[in-house]
């Protein structure tokens, strides 16, 4: 499909951390902008040396790729990228990102590890946590990272956040990946009180929180209460030992027969969950993630972790649209511009196929801008692509009617070439000779009559002609002496009869083509009124869909808090619950308003086109 990833043989370092900075790589973030498709973007960390490039390398459906170390040396430094085509969803791409082992003693930087914590969380739908042999309490200290989330990412910039404005947690939710903890070399049986427990339930009981206010128990829960309220859905897999210990260094190199069976059916349950359940990458307000969008994320995210300013995701999404949206506009801008600019190279033409052209390719160029572009709720691109169509638009109508007075001015002189000569050699000045000049004066007009492309000046420039040459006629009429003075009275009342059939002619024509593009423009008008509604309703939906998922997940969390006897905790969230149900329904209810900030200024700059730039401009100006 179109806007698909490119083929990539083995994966690219997409950030670079080199000297305790992190550093975006250029030909990475190239072959992202390159990519228009959603993105499903799945992230894996975890401590060093415990297989995390595994995975990936399963996900993308190869055996190697990402590197796989065999050494007490970490591999993967910074973090590394593999786009591939999505395995079960056509049109959409699957982007790894395989991150630096956590807890790398060759760092000696903690805060360097945060930061690749934050940014596979950030930059991730699906953020998959690599551990080894169990989910106990220290498992979970090593997963200290989630507890600093909120001190590394903001929802809202300091300047929209009031004084009493806490960024609770409930709010990360809405924005933050799936959670999957992959639990590698598992050897204990899942059994609760001498039952058989899931994955999922395993994990729950790895999460239960423990009553009480001391530090012991906040201590105890504050990792497992970030995970909880972090992330709208949490899965879990332990994977038994994938062969003997002995062949571990070779495992991206073994055969699928050599594998443990065991392990190759988590492994398969593992890849099947992460292709049918991970959702398209989204910002905050719901909306989807191209591949070029994510390039701006990246960059976004790393320049402001460097500029030593936290990672905040509303500015973040105002940039990205910025981007993008000035994109959108110059998208929509080309097209319209190379399809008329086609349409400019068999000038004169007339206004009706002009017309429509200019009808088409605006609706085109409108609907490439809406396509590509997010969050412009003020109108201020869709005007400004409005704007630079209406300029060309007028330019080129100048241009056709500049062609087209050309063309006939010069076939009128052609035609008119062999009068001319008759009358350098006296042919009509002679007795009869006005009879003789009427004559070929009207084969004259009946051949340029003929000409099929004579654009839209071509009856003005007639009339012009007609009139020009109107004194030339009354004096050949006068030096007749075959006709009465009388024959001659009414002679000149017909070649005064025939300048004014010539200018309604050439009236009419104006009329009616000026009535043409001017329906063209209504149609246009109409068509992209409603293609803003469906934009308009597309966001909406895509708003609805963020807080019911975040929604979910906090009615079922509130559900196992009031199973296990938090009553406090299950009260605190009913609260956050209420505020999400108000959220959806403000959404529901909210009225396209936005479509008077954006459509009559539209209207008008169209109106301007048509009525303004082809009436007074491009007719009674240019005709006269």
């Amino acid at each position: 499909m179109s806007g698909g990833p490119p083929h990539m043989p083995a994966p690219v370092c997409l950030i670079e951390n080199a000297e305790s900075r992190l550093q975006t790589v250029e030909s990475a973030l190239d072959i992202l902008r390159g990519i228009q498709q959603p993105v499903v973007v799945v992230a894996v960390v975890g401590l060093y040396r415990t297989g995390k490039s595994y995975l990936m390398n399963r996900l993308a459906g190869q055996q190697s790729g990402f590197a796989l170390g065999s050494t007490i040396e970490s591999k993967t430094k910074g973090i590394w990228m593999w786009c591939v085509p999505h395995p079960s969803k056509p049109g959409h791409t699957l982007l790894l990102l395989d991150t630096e082992g956590l807890g790398d003693v060759d760092k000696g930087d903690s805060k360097n590890d945060a930061w690749i914590f934050c940014l596979a969380v950030l930059l991730s739908s699906t953020l998959v946590y690599n551990s080894r042999g169990t989910i106990d309490n220290q498992a979970l200290e090593k997963l200290h990272y989630v507890t600093e989330l909120t001190d590394h990412i903001q929802i809202k910039s300091a300047d929209d956040r009031d004084e009493d404005d806490e960024e609770e947690d409930c709010k990360f939710v809405r924005f933050f990946p799936d959670f999957v903890w992959a639990v590698r070399d598992f050897t204990l049986e899942r059994k609760l009180n001498g039952r058989d427990v899931s994955e999922d339930e395993y994990l729950n009981f790895a999460l239960q929180l423990k009553k009480g206010l001391n530090n012991k128990a906040v201590t105890y829960n504050l990792p497992r209460q970030c995970i909880r309220n972090f992330f709208p859905a949490r899965k879990c897999f332990t994977f038994p030992f994938p062969t003997l210990a002995k062949n571990m260094t070779n495992l991206d190199s073994m055969a699928e027969a050599d594998l443990f069976p065991d392990f190759l059916s988590v492994a398969k349950r593992f890849c099947s969950y992460v292709f049918a359940e991970s959702r398209v990458k989204t910002v905050q307000g719901g909306h989807k993630v191209t591949g070029s969008r994510f390039s701006h994320l990246v960059k976004i995210y790393v320049d402001a972790i460097n500029s030593g300013s936290i990672p905040c995701l509303e500015n973040a999404v105002v940039a990205m649209a910025e981007i993008e949206n000035q994109s959108a506009v110059n998208a929509g801008l080309q097209l319209y511009e190379q399809g008329m600019g086609d349409l400019s190279k068999t000038f004169p033409t007339d206004l009706g196929t002009v017309s429509a052209e200019h009808h088409r390719l605006s609706t085109m160029a409108r609907q490439e801008f809406l396509k590509r572009s997010f969050k412009d709720e003020e109108g201020k691109y869709m005007t400004q692509l409005e704007e630079k169509v209406s300029q060309l638009s007028e330019q080129l109508f100048a241009l056709n009617m500049e062609a087209s007075g050309k063309l006939c001015r010069k076939l009128l002189l052609d035609l008119y070439g062999p009068m001319a000569a008759n009358i350098q050699q006296g042919r009509y000045a002679k007795a009869g000779g006005y009879e003789i000049y009427c004559l070929d004066r009207n084969a004259m007009v009946a051949k340029y009559r003929q000409h099929g492309k004579k654009g839209m000046k071509g009856e003005e420039m007639l009339e012009n002609f007609i009139q020009e040459k109107n004194a030339e006629a009354n004096s050949i009429l006068k030096a007749d002496e075959t006709l009465t003075e009388s024959d001659k009275k009414m002679a000149e009342a017909r070649e005064q009869a025939r300048v004014q059939e010539q200018k309604v002619k050439a009236e009419k024509q104006r009329s009616q083509d000026l009535q043409c593009a001017l329906e063209d423009e209504r149609c246009s008008q109409e068509e992209c009124v409603a293609r803003l509604v469906e934009k308009m309703e597309e966001e909406k939906r895509l708003q609805h869909e963020e807080l019911e998922r975040a929604l979910e997940s906090k009615l079922k969390e509130q559900r196992e808090m009031l199973e296990k006897g938090f009553k406090d905790k299950a009260e605190i969230m009913g609260q956050e619950i209420e505020q999400l149900k108000k959220e959806k329904t403000q959404i529901k209810e909210a009225k396209p308003g936005f479509l008077e900030k954006v459509f009559l200024p539209i209207a008008k700059i169209g109106n301007n086109v048509f009525s303004t730039v082809l009436q007074y401009k491009g007719i009674r100006k240019m005709f006269k």
